[in-house]
């Protein structure tokens, strides 16, 4: 079945520096095996001016729940884990079942 997984990036104390380090997470991410699209985006700001709930997302495709577990076993996940570690910002990720 594929899979998702999707990181959802909490709001960084400094955007502008939190957007010079994600270049290095979204560059890791690219390098996962199996790994068949990735989808990143910033979430918009809301109207009245308070806190998004989140900064970013990003959609890591698989074919399958294996490939998707396998895939965050490996040297590259742990670059990209380590780049966003580094961001000192934190993050919730979830592995979703994609219904078509």
């Amino acid at each position: 079945m594929p899979t998702k997984i999707t990181l959802i990036v909490d709001n960084p104390a400094d955007p502008e520096e939190f957007e010079k380090a994600y270049a290095e997470v979204r560059q890791a991410a690219e390098g996962l095996p199996k790994l068949q699209r990735v989808e990143s985006a910033k979430v918009w700001p809301k109207e009245d001016g308070t806190p998004t709930p989140a900064y970013r997302t990003l959609d890591l495709y698989f074919d399958s729940y294996e490939d998707a577990s396998a895939a965050v076993t490996t040297p590259a996940a742990a670059s990209m884990f380590g780049a966003l570690v580094g961001t000192h910002v934190t993050f919730t990720g979830l592995f979703s079942d994609i219904e078509r």
